[in-house]
């Protein structure tokens, strides 16, 4: 996949993590987006390291989609965790 694809899977994975942990986030849509391509790395890595499978196969896959969801999920909820210590 290229960097465009990333970036749009990273996105739309951030927007379903949001979706699927709902509530009040100290930052905004920018921050969601960045950590929704992050969590669309991580989960790759931890797919393919936990598994020993190639969890990025294309932009239409599965896979692809369930680890970065995954991987934006558990980047959200750390996000949180550290964000709302600093804050309270």
């Amino acid at each position: 996949m290229g960097i465009i694809g990333w970036i749009l899977l990273g996105l739309l994975a951030g927007i379903i993590a949001k979706f699927l942990m709902p509530g009040r986030d100290p930052g905004g849509i920018i921050v969601t987006i960045l950590i929704g391509i992050a969590g669309a790395l991580l989960g790759g890595w931890l797919g393919k390291v936990i598994f020993g499978v190639d969890s990025i196969d294309g932009f239409f896959e599965i896979s692809t989609w369930v680890a970065a969801i995954v991987g934006s999920f558990i980047l959200l909820a750390l996000y949180r965790l550290v964000a709302g210590r600093r804050h309270s």
